[in-house]
């Protein structure tokens, strides 16, 4: 696991869910309104008070794209320039069925991509560069 902004004390803390099928992660384009808006990036959010981080992840993705999964195992941790502890989560989904509905206001597009095309889309929001440059050098496994 890595950190790319160790210097900065986190204020906030947050998760990150990560999922594949075919060589491609699931992604989202963030909704206009919320922070980082229109920005291609993994689903996620904050950890609410009391939440274990496992807890959130599920969570999230309920709320982000009605997906049902369950967390699998902590693969990354860092903290973003603007002092957020993000932990990095993939998850699995869970039963047979997974239409995926995007939130009508945080997310305005599911995307399925792969580490590459993440890279190097215009859009990517840009802490999520160091993690998919891992990825694709083989550092670990997801």
């Amino acid at each position: 696991m890595s950190s790319d902004s160790g210097s900065i004390r986190p204020r906030k803390f947050g998760v990150v869910a990560i999922t594949h099928r075919d060589g491609r992660f699931l992604t989202i384009r963030r909704g206009p309104t919320v922070a980082a808006g229109g920005t291609i990036c993994f689903p996620g959010g904050h950890i609410e008070p009391g939440e274990r981080e496992d807890e959130a992840v599920v969570r999230e993705c309920h709320e982000e794209v009605a997906a049902r999964v369950e967390a699998v195992e902590c693969v990354w941790r860092n903290v973003t320039d603007w002092g957020t502890s993000l932990a990095w989560w993939t998850v699995r989904f869970v039963g047979a069925e997974h239409e995926l509905v995007p939130h009508p206001v945080e997310v305005s597009e599911i995307l399925w991509l792969s580490a590459q095309e993440m890279l190097e889309h215009p859009d990517l929001l840009q802490g999520n560069r160091l993690f998919l440059e891992a990825v694709i050098e083989g550092r670990f496994k997801v």
